[in-house]
């Protein structure tokens, strides 16, 4: 029983991937369900045993490409360094994923310039809106945090603070993905980190 659970696991998996490659590569309304399976070497038959359509697949791609975000943000809650350098990690880890991890580096792929964001799509819209609203928080509250302790000037709020790092790393993201060749962004990571966080530190 242990054994066909783990084999289980291992096609529901192997789907995930087959589906994020081609989404990210042709774009959610040009894949087809027949495409995913003869990318991950099935039938049809295991992609309906695991979920119910492709837009339940879709919302399956997505949240399992972006548990690394969800890490980053339970991260950048946790305790042990001072508000600013937790920021200054969200931020670097931010690029980090984007240019090591494929799955992760996809999964904006897929949502920022090849999905046709339908009604079909709400649940998956719904979750990424609650995903961003926790970042933000997280950025507010540790902004917050870094002001109260004087490593962030007061003359802004903290809840601007955090918008603006998340709109100028939202910002990279958009413009490295739509046109790769502008720019490396493994050698100008550490330049648009340190920007962002010495444009927080100025009054």
């Amino acid at each position: 029983m242990r054994r066909t659970k783990e084999d289980a696991e291992k096609t529901r998996l192997k789907i995930i991937e087959a589906a994020l490659t081609l989404f990210s590569r042709n774009g959610y309304s040009n894949t087809t369900l027949a495409m995913i399976g003869s990318e991950a070497g099935f039938s049809r038959g295991p992609i309906y045993w695991h979920f119910k359509n492709k837009d339940d697949l879709f919302e399956a791609v997505l949240a399992y490409s972006q548990e690394p975000l969800e890490k980053l943000v339970a991260q950048a809650r946790s305790g042990g360094l001072s508000p600013l350098e937790r920021i200054g990690g969200f931020v670097r880890s931010w690029f980090a994923l984007l240019v090591e991890d494929a799955w992760f580096r996809q999964s904006f792929e897929i949502l920022l310039n090849k999905t046709e964001l339908t009604e079909a799509m709400q649940s998956t819209l719904e979750r990424e809106r609650r995903l961003t609203q926790s970042m933000i928080e997280t950025l507010a509250s540790l902004a917050c945090s870094a002001q109260e302790q004087g490593q962030i000037p007061q003359g802004q709020s903290a809840g601007q603070l955090a918008l603006m790092i998340y709109t100028q790393l939202m910002g990279v993201t958009q413009t490295w993905l739509f046109a790769p060749g502008l720019f490396d962004l493994n050698e100008q990571r550490g330049f648009f980190a340190e920007r962002l966080l010495r444009s927080l530190q100025q009054p």
